[in-house]
């Protein structure tokens, strides 16, 4: 009888360890137009294309698109409570694109994305940084110190970093729409194909903490 019971205590186990792996990891994107979709279609936004890209390798997400065209650090910081919600496991951090086109202090930017980042690592929500890059019209001097914020806040609070997330797609006339800044459709693929094995390592180290 007490070996019945210590087997259907097993088994038991074994069904909510299964249960609980094959539970989808909760996923927001936090960001700006970039990934918002603005100017496509709501399938080919970033988010959406990320997801079926992680379905394909067996990558169970359920994801919310969380960006807001327009939307700087700042304003990223000041939603960042209800942009993500309880019980999220795990947060794609693309913002800074519109601080740079403004010419925001990157002392601005940097203390917005720091907060973020902490207050998201308070929560216990794992966060994958995106990278973005200055164009030059500010000077090499405002580049150099708003490129630094990236790699800086990465290594300092402990965070996975995907340099540039227009890498790939950046200048490319053919893949950008007409204004020369937002991904078309096929600049929106090329995007999620070049951070999809970031994102996988990313999940790797999130699902092996779940486990």
């Amino acid at each position: 009888m007490h070996i019945l019971v210590l087997l259907m205590g097993l088994m038991t186990a074994a069904n909510a360890q299964t249960v609980d792996q094959a539970k989808p990891i909760k996923m927001v994107v936090l960001g700006d137009s970039l990934s918002a979709g603005y100017g496509l279609s709501a399938g080919a936004a970033f988010p959406v294309r990320l997801q079926k890209a992680l379905e394909v390798k067996g990558i169970k997400v359920d994801m919310i698109n969380a960006g807001v065209s327009g939307d700087t650090t700042s304003g990223g910081r000041e939603r960042l409570d209800w942009s993500v919600p309880d019980g999220t496991d795990a947060v794609i951090v693309e913002l800074g694109a519109n601080d740079a086109l403004r010419g925001v202090d990157p002392a601005v930017t940097r203390a917005a994305l720091s907060d973020i980042i902490t207050k998201l690592k308070a929560r216990r929500i794992a966060v994958l940084l995106c990278g973005m890059l200055a164009p030059p019209n500010y000077g090499s001097e405002y580049a150099a110190k708003f490129n630094a914020i990236y790699p800086d806040l990465s290594k300092s609070l402990g965070v996975p970093l995907y340099p540039f997330f227009l890498d790939g797609v950046a200048a490319e006339a053919k893949l950008n729409q007409a204004d020369g800044m937002h991904p078309t459709a096929a600049g929106v693929d090329i995007v999620v194909k070049n951070i999809l094995p970031t994102v996988e390592a990313f999940l790797g180290t999130l699902s092996a903490q779940r486990s």
